[in-house]
C-alpha cells in the first residue's frame, strides 16, 4: 500500500481503507539516519522515503529498515545564520509528495535559495531540480514547512515565517512546473498574500487540494489594523493559483493582534463538500467549500481547541489535534458542529485513520496511540524510544506504522 503524500492524498484526509485490524503493538525497527525528520514518511511500493533537517533523503526497506540508497541535496542552515527559529539545522523541513513517478522535496539551501528535488524512489537518482522563488522577494526570512502537495502538473511549495515571526516576510503559494521536458523552462505561478507583513502559509499539513483542483490553505496573522487584508483566513486557490474565495472571522482584527489566528492547521475537507477550520484561538468554523463566506461567512462554530498541523478526516466526522488536551473528535453531519469525544490529554500530534483505529503520537514523550475510533478511548501504546518533531504524523502502510522521529525512522507493527 502505497502513502505518497501528507495524509496519503491529496484532500489530506489521513484516513485510509483496506487495512488489516490493529492489534497489540510492538518496535519492528528503528533506523538512525543523518538528521531529524521532520515531515511524514512517505512510502511507494516497499520503500520508505524519509527526509531530514540535514537536507539527506533516503530509501529504506519498509519490511527491515534497510538503507537502500541516500542523497544529500543541500546544505543546511545552522540555526545561528536563520533570522530566527527553532530547528537547527534547517534543511527539509516539509512532507515530501509523489507525483507522476517522482518523489518531490524541497530543501533549505544555504541563506536564502529553496530548492525543489525530483528523485527516483526506485534508485535514489535526482532526476530534476529547481530553485523556487519567494514571492515576497524575501527568502532569508522565508521557511518552508508546510507539506508539498501536487496536481495539474504542478508542484505546490507554500512558504511562511520562522518560529518567531521575525524579518519582513509575506506568506504565498508558489506552483512549480513537475519534471518533464522543458519543465525548467515553463514559467512558475503564484500567490501572495495580500498582506502588508506576515500572514505565513505554514500549517504542517500544507496546502489541501479537492476534486475541482482547488487549493485550500491556512493564512497566518497579518497586518494589525484594518482593512481586511485576507490574513488569518481560509483562502481558496484556483490551480493556477488564484483567490476564488476567502473566510475570516470576524475577531480577524484582534486574532492578529495577539496571534491567534487559522495558519496552525490545515483546512479539514469533507466529502460532503464542507471545511473546518480551526486555528490558535481554538474555535472551529464550518464553512461551505464552494462558497467560502467572507468575513464571518461560517455555517456553524464550535469551541474545539487550539489546533496545529493536519486533522484526520472519515466520513463526517474531523479528528482535530490540539495543543494541550489531545485530540478532538469532531462531528459535521447535518452541517452542525458536535465534539464526539476527546482523546488522551498528552496526544499532540497530527492523526491519521486505518486498520479500525486512529494513530496519533505524543511528540515529546515520543508515544504512538492506538485509538478507538468511536470513544478515542486508548487501545494500545507504545515507545519509539525518541523525541518527535512537532506536529509529527504516523504513516500507515499494511501492518506496519511508521513514525518520523528527531533521530530517524520507527517501524511499529501490530497495525
Amino acid at each position: 500500500m502505497n502513502w505518497p503524500t501528507y495524509h496519503a492524498n491529496a484532500r489530506r484526509t489521513g484516513a485510509v481503507a483496506g487495512l488489516p485490524p490493529a492489534g497489540k503493538l510492538a518496535i519492528g525497527w528503528s533506523r538512525r539516519l543523518t538528521g531529524a525528520v521532520y515531515g511524514q514518511p512517505l512510502v511507494i511500493g516497499g520503500t520508505v522515503i524519509a527526509a531530514t533537517e540535514r537536507d539527506f533523503v533516503y530509501g529504506l526497506s519498509l519490511r527491515t529498515g534497510r538503507v537502500r540508497w541516500s542523497v544529500h541535496v543541500g546544505t543546511a542552515l545552522p540555526l545561528g545564520s536563520q533570522p530566527c527559529g527553532n530547528i537547527d539545522p534547517l534543511g527539509i523541513t516539509s512532507t515530501p509528495t509523489y507525483y507522476r513517478g517522482l518523489v518531490y522535496v524541497v530543501a533549505q539551501d544555504g541563506r536564502t535559495k529553496h530548492l525543489l528535488v525530483a528523485i527516483d524512489p526506485a534508485t535514489g537518482r535526482v532526476k530534476y531540480q529547481r530553485s523556487v522563488p519567494s514571492p515576497d522577494g524575501k527568502p532569508f526570512y522565508d521557511q518552508q514547512r508546510a507539506a508539498l502537495a501536487a496536481g495539474r502538473g504542478l508542484i505546490y511549495v507554500a512558504f511562511g515565517g520562522h518560529a518567531g515571526d521575525c524579518g519582513p516576510y509575506v506568506g504565498s503559494v508558489v506552483g512549480v512546473p513537475a519534471a518533464g521536458p522543458d519543465a525548467k523552462s515553463k514559467p512558475v505561478v503564484s500567490y501572495k498574500v495580500p498582506s502588508s507583513d506576515h500572514a505565513g502559509i505554514w500549517a504542517a499539513g500544507g496546502p489541501a487540494i479537492d476534486k475541482t483542483g482547488t487549493v485550500f490553505v491556512g493564512v497566518g496573522n497579518g497586518q494589525t489594523s484594518r482593512p481586511f487584508d485576507k490574513s488569518d483566513s481560509v483562502t481558496a486557490l484556483s490551480p493556477r493559483l488564484h483567490r476564488t474565495g476567502v473566510f475570516a472571522p470576524t475577531s480577524w482584527l484582534n486574532d492578529n493582534r495577539v496571534d491567534l489566528d487559522l495558519g496552525s492547521l490545515t483546512p479539514a475537507l469533507t466529502k460532503a463538500g464542507l471545511v473546518l477550520a480551526v486555528g490558535k484561538r481554538g474555535v472551529g468554523y464550518l464553512l461551505r467549500s464552494g462558497r467560502l463566506g467572507g468575513v464571518g461567512g461560517q455555517i456553524a462554530k464550535l469551541r474545539v481547541c487550539p489546533a496545529f498541523g493536519g486533522a484526520a478526516v472519515s466520513n463526517t466526522t474531523v479528528i482535530v489535534p490540539c495543543s494541550g488536551g489531545g485530540p478532538v473528535a469532531v462531528s459535521t453531519r447535518n452541517s452542525q458542529l458536535r465534539v464526539r469525544w476527546h482523546g488522551p490529554a498528552l496526544a499532540d500530534g497530527s492523526p491519521v485513520i486505518g486498520g479500525e483505529a486512529v494513530w496519533v503520537t505524543d511528540t515529546s514523550a515520543g508515544i504512538l496511540y492506538e485509538l478507538n475510533p468511536s470513544t478515542g478511548a486508548v487501545r494500545h501504546q507504545i515507545r519509539v524510544g525518541s523525541q518527535l518533531a512537532h506536529f509529527a504524523s504516523p504513516t500507515l502502510a499494511g501492518r506496519v506504522v511508521l513514525v518520523g522521529t528527531l533521530h530517524g525512522v520507527v517501524a511499529v507493527t501490530g497495525a
